[in-house]
């Protein structure tokens, strides 16, 4: 009898604690995160071609809460270069993708460039805008 009493305290008490815990960032909300990459064609030398096309099939990441700098999921773009996080939680992301640079300073031959993204509440779709990349 003892034991019964025991053990459904430590279910009830285990379901409160679970309960309670707060939601971080991440997967398995119902907010998402949009947005579109544009490319603008530069040649090798570096001087800008004046076109822009969409980036298709281009690789788009996102880190999920402040302080973390390794990426959590990466999707790649549509035939338009939009992009969409879903099924977020509420609180900090950041947007990365990588594109060419032409200093002579860069010698990885690409940069990064980082939107900071709040989601401050559920079923919310935060959109970044268009984001334009040197290709």
């Amino acid at each position: 009898m003892y034991s019964k009493k025991l053990l459904f305290t430590f279910i009830i008490l285990l379901s409160l604690l679970i309960s309670s815990c707060k939601k971080v960032e991440g997967s398995g909300g119902s907010s998402n995160i949009k947005g579109k990459i544009t490319a603008l064609d530069y040649n090798g030398a570096g001087v800008y071609q004046n076109k822009t096309y969409d980036a298709m099939n281009h690789d788009v990441f996102i880190v999920y809460g402040e302080g973390n700098t390794t990426h959590d999921d990466k999707i790649e773009t549509s035939y338009d270069g939009t992009f969409e996080f879903k099924y977020l939680e509420k609180g900090v992301y950041t947007i990365f993708t990588y594109e060419k640079c032409f200093d002579a300073a860069c010698s990885s031959g690409t940069d990064v460039i980082l939107k900071t993204v709040t989601i401050s509440k559920n079923k919310e779709t935060v959109n970044v805008g268009t984001i334009e990349i040197k290709d």
